[in-house]
Order: C-alpha cells, then sequence, then structure tokens
C-alpha cells in the first residue's frame, strides 16, 4: 500500500526561518549572531540583539547559536537628543 504525502511548496531545503522584530525571513544558513548581523550589514556598535527574549551581549554574539524558529529581536541605536 502507498501512502500519498503532500510536498512541502519547498522541494529542497529551505534554509533556516528566523523571525526577526516580528517578520519571518528565511536564511541560507546563519549558524550564529555574528554571521546573521554579517549577512544583515549591520553595524555591530549600533545594535543591540535579543535571542528568544535574553539579551545577547555582543561578545557572545559568535557563540550565539541560531537554530530554526527562533525569534530575535534587532534594536538599533540612535544618536541625538538636546542640544
Amino acid at each position: 500500500m502507498l501512502l500519498f504525502v503532500p510536498r512541502s511548496p519547498c522541494y529542497r531545503d529551505c534554509g533556516m526561518k528566523l523571525i526577526i522584530n516580528g517578520e519571518e525571513k528565511i536564511f541560507e544558513s546563519a549558524a550564529n549572531v555574528a554571521e546573521l548581523i554579517a549577512q544583515l550589514a549591520l553595524k555591530g556598535d549600533r545594535i543591540a540583539v535579543e535571542l528568544n527574549r535574553d539579551i545577547v551581549p555582543r561578545v557572545n554574539w559568535s557563540t550565539a547559536e541560531l537554530h530554526d524558529g527562533d525569534r530575535l529581536e534587532i534594536v538599533h541605536f540612535v544618536g541625538g537628543g538636546l542640544r
């Protein structure tokens, strides 16, 4: 007896799904936060990163592994203020 299993929309490996600032994005590869920041072309000295509701210190970006379905919040610091 053959069992019919419908194919997913991806016939090959679709990559890793990450939810960044509430928006779902697919990445071919991003092993850790440092790689993700580089792929997003963000300046590391002007952002803060939260991974699954935990703040990731900049010194730990290269060891903070990413997994399918992880949720990240990336906050950009903006200069300015009163003169």
